[in-house]
């Protein structure tokens, strides 16, 4: 058997919701001789299946040779029996002059080809219309591609479609109040190869001035890097931004820098995330393959298991 290591340790939790718990001398297979009290915090937080963590604080840390004990993880939700099952709609709707990023440009939506105008080409009876649409890429509910951050990023047309379509899905119920979604908030839940879904609320104030408030939540950098190392396949928010965009981050963008730089899609400003389960759903977010754009917008949707 190949060595194994475990970590003795002492650990303070506190709730977002209120509350907390002590533990004295607990032990928790580590993959290695070496681990960050930050990474064996996320480690603990998962091992017990903790939702709405603010903080972990661990002291008196010890590291083992010992043989590994088990851990144990989240469980799955279980499917619906044969056609069970309903859609749920987590896109905006784009309509003409809506406001999705205060101060950039609004959709304009009209008419290229009327039904009146239509009839002189068709046999009498037979009419159609063709509008045209005049907007941005970030508009509504849309999905970034990695070329959005990174010049050499896939686009639209390059990014695979198992990427965006048919995922099973996960929602992070994000407590009221909380601003930035970390590791801790994270660790509880196993994200390989889901489509992540950060429920926030903030979607409540879509089309408003409130929407673009500092308050915003946001992925916070070792969010990112933990539904990275954990194997995420794409991550969405209802809210205005999946960073920071409050006037003390500067202006930087760790969340779509790390995501995106892993090929990770990020779809924002979604809504609805409230008529979804926790578990037990399909994702789908497929914008058209549009050769040279990063970003378009997209009808998000879930297939959820009854």
């Amino acid at each position: 058997m190949s060595e194994q290591w475990r970590a003795q340790f002492d650990a303070e939790v506190s709730f977002a919701n209120g509350g907390g718990l002590r533990t004295e001398g607990f032990r928790l297979d580590i993959p290695g001789p070496e681990i960050s009290d930050e990474d064996l915090a996320a480690l603990l937080v998962r091992h017990l299946g903790l939702l709405m963590v603010a903080e972990v604080r661990v002291r008196n840390k010890t590291i083992l040779q010992e043989p590994h004990k088990g851990g144990r993880g989240v469980a799955g939700a279980q499917p619906g029996g044969p056609g069970a099952r309903r859609l749920v709609e987590l896109s905006h709707v784009i309509s003409d002059g809506m406001v999705t990023l205060p101060g950039w440009p609004a959709p304009r939506i009209s008419d290229w080809l009327t039904r009146e105008a239509s009839r002189a080409n068709y046999a009498p009876g037979t009419e159609f219309h063709v509008a045209q649409i005049e907007m941005i890429a970030n508009t509504g509910t849309y999905l970034d591609t990695p070329s959005h951050r990174w010049v050499d990023g896939v686009d639209l047309a390059e990014l695979p479609l198992d990427r965006l379509a048919d995922l099973p899905g996960l929602v992070v119920r994000v407590p009221a109040g909380t601003r930035a979604v970390d590791r801790l908030m994270l660790a509880p839940y196993d994200v390989a190869g889901r489509a992540v879904l950060l429920h926030t609320g903030w979607d409540a104030h879509f089309g408003t001035e409130r929407y673009a408030d500092h308050a915003a939540p946001h992925l916070t950098r070792d969010g990112a890097e933990w539904l990275v190392e954990a194997g995420a396949a794409l991550v969405g928010i209802d809210s205005i931004n999946i960073d920071d965009m409050s006037p003390a981050a500067h202006g930087e963008r760790p969340a779509h820098s790390v995501l995106l730089a892993a090929g990770i899609p990020i779809v924002e400003h979604m809504t609805g995330l409230d008529a979804l389960p926790p578990e037990g759903f399909r994702f789908t977010a497929a914008p058209p393959r549009v050769a040279g754009m990063g970003t378009f917008p997209v009808r998000a949707f879930a297939i959820v298991d009854a």
